[in-house]
């Protein structure tokens, strides 16, 4: 509890932390709900208590245990409720704050302003409840987000969920697809462009949605099984893709290269010719061969160990340069320790639909 307190953590796990203590099920949670119910409004800051009591003046002492029910009591008198940064007591009440006024703010409320001015000029987490919008903000570092009620995130998560869904489906089709393809040795650019078009996409709204379940806290635990279901070893899949195709197949270039994608717009994902940049080819059209070196496809065998793909690849150099020599030459897979090389084998001809 607390580390939203932490400046070692960078602001957006600050602000993760943050979520999780104002999440549904939490006490704090509790407390703002029933400070929105009542139509009240308030100013709390949590954490960073020396500092935040040296940033105001007057209030009333208090030093007792943190509920619901006391912040909910509390909120009703005026001035700014201030709470250790472990959740565990209630340090002050009635407290006015007089941060700098000339600290930057973009807000507009007085109570919003002193709630962003306090974040910046102490390490709480300051929570200020609108009376009059009967909206909650929460500030650290002088940036804020907005609380959302549990149907507005559930209304939010369902839109997520049918996005998953429809992409994964999509992404399964092309990547059986595209198995085959590399089996034959045919896989253009535009193939492998329009596949990690679409992993972008899961892999975005996966993130939204992992945000999101942080927002839901208890209320969130079969969102986040579904979300499981729907995503999977997909993030692995996209990483041993990338460095299929990749001119450097390394762990720290595919992870490079995702980054990259990460930050292209939709349009821009579907230029062929930057793709084939970001994978370390100038000048390639959209229908350039590519040759895979097999990794994606090869970690899918049940024979294959972790770390046997790698060597696999770096003893044949390619997926169609295995497919050459696999029937003449199995006793090379003995070689490299692979357990079974007849069964890998039969699992290429499986995944390529023909018999050996």
């Amino acid at each position: 509890m607390g580390d939203f307190c932490d400046r070692s953590l960078s602001l957006d796990e600050r602000m993760e932390c943050a979520m999780r203590q104002t999440a549904p099920g939490t006490a704090l949670r509790r407390a703002l709900d029933m400070i929105i119910a009542g139509r009240l409004g308030a100013l709390i800051c949590v954490g960073d208590v020396d500092a935040v009591l040296a940033a105001g003046d007057d209030g009333f002492p208090l030093n007792i245990s943190f509920t619901a029910n006391r912040l909910f009591e509390l909120s009703k008198m005026d001035g700014a409720i201030v709470i250790d940064k472990d959740l565990t007591q209630i340090k002050r009440a009635n407290f006015h704050l007089n941060p700098d006024p000339s600290l930057p703010t973009s807000e507009t409320g007085m109570r919003h302003r002193t709630a962003a001015r306090m974040s910046i000029l102490t390490n709480a987490m300051v929570i200020s409840v609108s009376e009059r919008r009967q909206v909650v903000n929460v500030y650290l570092d002088g940036r804020s987000f907005q609380i959302k009620t549990v149907q507005e995130i559930m209304d939010m998560v369902n839109q997520l969920l049918v996005t998953l869904q429809s992409t994964r489906q999509a992404l399964d089709r092309n990547l059986l697809r595209l198995t085959t393809l590399e089996l034959d040795n045919y896989v253009t650019l535009a193939d492998i462009s329009k596949i990690f078009s679409y992993f972008e996409v899961l892999m975005t709204a996966a993130d939204e949605l992992d945000d999101l379940i942080d927002q839901l806290g208890s209320e969130g635990r079969t969102i986040a099984m579904q979300r499981e279901q729907l995503v999977g070893d997909m993030d692995d899949e996209y990483t041993l893709m990338i460095r299929d195709y990749a001119r450097d197949s390394s762990e720290e270039t595919a992870r490079e290269v995702r980054r990259q994608f990460h930050e292209l717009d939709a349009a821009q994902l579907h230029s062929f010719k930057r793709v084939g940049a970001m994978l370390g080819y100038e000048g390639l059209g959209e229908d350039s061969i590519m040759a895979p070196l097999g990794l994606r496809t090869l970690s899918r065998i049940s024979v294959v160990r972790e770390g046997m793909a790698d060597k696999i690849v770096d003893e044949y150099g390619s997926l169609q340069e295995l497919m050459d020599d696999i029937e003449d030459n199995p006793s090379r897979l003995d070689d490299i320790g692979v357990k079974n090389p007849g069964i890998l084998a039969d699992s290429l001809y499986r995944m390529w639909g023909r018999k050996e």
